[in-house]
This record gives C-alpha cells, structure tokens and sequence, in this order.
C-alpha cells in the first residue's frame, strides 16, 4: 500500500492506495506544534479503526505548502513505518514542463493537481482548487504548467472580514439564496459566496482565452477541486468537473513515476 499526504495550510488529507486504487482518505488539520510521534498515533488511530495493517504500507508520499511539516512527517515515516517519504520537489518526475519565472516558487500541490487532471482529462484545462487560497492552473494539450493566479480563499476573506471590522460577526458560509439582503449575516453571506464566484468565472473565462484565443477557450476543460469547490461551483457554470481527490491522485501518479528512484525532497523544478 501507498500512503499519500496532502499538506496544506488549513487540512492535510492522507489517501491510502491499493494497487493503485484510493481506498480511504481521512482530513485532519494542519498543525505545525504537533510531533512526529502526535502524527505517527493518528495514522495508527485510523488505520486501527478502518480495520487496516500498517505493515502493509511499502511507501510515503508527501506533497506539502507548509515546509516546517516536512521534517516532522518525514522523522514519523522513519519511526513508524521504517520508510523514507518521496517529497515531492526538485529532482522528483513529474511528467509536468514548468514554464514558470522561477519553477521553485510554485507551491508542490498546484504541480500534483496539474499532473493529475492532465492525466485524467487530457489538456488544455484549467484546474481551480478552493483552499486556503483559490489557486487557478493553466495546463497547456502538452503537458506544460503554463503558470495561473492566486486568489484569497473563501474561508479567508470571512476571517477578514470579522478580524479587520469592529462590528461584523463571524457567518456560516452558504448562499443566502439572493443579494438584496436585509440583514448583516445575509448580507456577509452574499458579498463572501457570490462575490468569490464572481471572481471564478472571472478569472476562468479569461484564462479560457489565453489558452485558446481562436475559439474563446471552447475546447478548454475546467476542473475544480478542495474544500470550498461544491459550494461555489454549484452556482456558477464555468465548472465542467468537481474532482475533490485530485491532489491524493497525483501524488500516486507522481510516486508510480519515481518509486524506484533514490528519495529526494523540496519544491518543485522544471524537470520532468
């Protein structure tokens, strides 16, 4: 089995592969105080209670925007599991061009996302994924990581909102259901779900056009993956796909594509 982890600023999601079918995911917060042996008890918590052998995992994969993690994830596969993790980063295939200014600033799960819906979709596409930040990635029909846009994330914009206000509550986020709102919770609702899907279909039709400016971006998949993706693409129609294990996907793409390589770890390169 393969045990595959998913860092990102607010959640990490672990997947469990067999034969390289996901069969169980679990999503935990992030924390960076938390020791490698913390780490270590929760996966045997799940597995224990999901009926599965730890001793059958034969390799870790960890894709990771939080760096201080990494060591402490790494240390936990050593302890409890006798296995050094691929980290995905420089020098680890990805079957990706990376067409960035500088190919190391670009955070390893917008990378894994990309290797993955080209994989299950065929390019050009456009992968959004609702996070912490809304990242949008443009995949060009040969494999490229063309470079895309980072937005603040839902959950971020309301954290704003009631941090930087003197009056303004904290609000469930869900569609009020209409934008002439005539109270403040609805009114929060409104301008946070409404606007943040104002601001998708924006930026997707847009990129739609660079990618494909003889036919308005026609023939250009558009994929949305993360936390947040059903909630706003339930209301806009830009949205061809809600994948939300995208990212656990990729990084069995990725690990199939250097199971037999030495274990290397840090941000990704333009390599292939």
């Amino acid at each position: 089995m393969l045990l595959a982890f998913d860092v990102g600023n607010t959640n990490i999601v672990l997947g469990v592969f067999k034969d390289g079918d996901l069969i169980q995911n679990w999503r935990v917060e992030t924390d960076k105080n938390k020791s490698a042996d913390e780490y270590g008890m929760l996966v045997n918590q799940f597995f224990t209670y999901e009926g599965l052998d730890t001793n059958d995992v034969k390799d870790i994969i960890i894709s990771t925007v939080v760096p201080p993690i990494v060591y402490t994830l790494q240390h936990m596969s050593m302890k409890y599991f006798n296995k050094r993790a691929i980290v995905v980063g420089p020098g680890v295939r990805t079957g990706m061009i990376i067409k960035y200014d500088n190919p190391k600033q670009v955070g390893s799960d917008r990378i894994v996302n990309s290797v993955a819906a080209f994989a299950k979709y065929g390019g050009p596409l456009i992968i959004v994924d609702f996070g912490t930040a809304t990242t949008f990635c443009a995949v060009s029909e040969k494999a490229e990581y063309l470079g895309g846009t980072i937005a603040p994330g839902l959950k971020i914009a309301s954290e704003a909102l009631f941090e930087k206000t003197a009056k303004l509550p904290r609000v469930e986020l869900e569609e009020p259901g209409h934008v002439i709102c005539k109270n403040t919770i609805e009114s929060m609702q409104s301008g946070l779900v409404y606007g943040h899907m104002g601001l998708v279909e924006y930026i997707v039709n847009r990129m739609k056009k660079e990618l494909s400016p003889e036919d308005g971006g026609k023939r250009v998949k558009v994929i949305g993956t993360g936390g947040m993706a059903t909630l706003i693409a339930g209301g806009i129609g830009c949205i061809d796909e809600i994948d939300k294990m995208l990212t656990l996907e990729g990084l069995q793409i990725i690990y199939e594509k250097n199971r037999h390589e030495p274990k290397k770890s840090a941000s990704c390169d333009p390599g292939l």
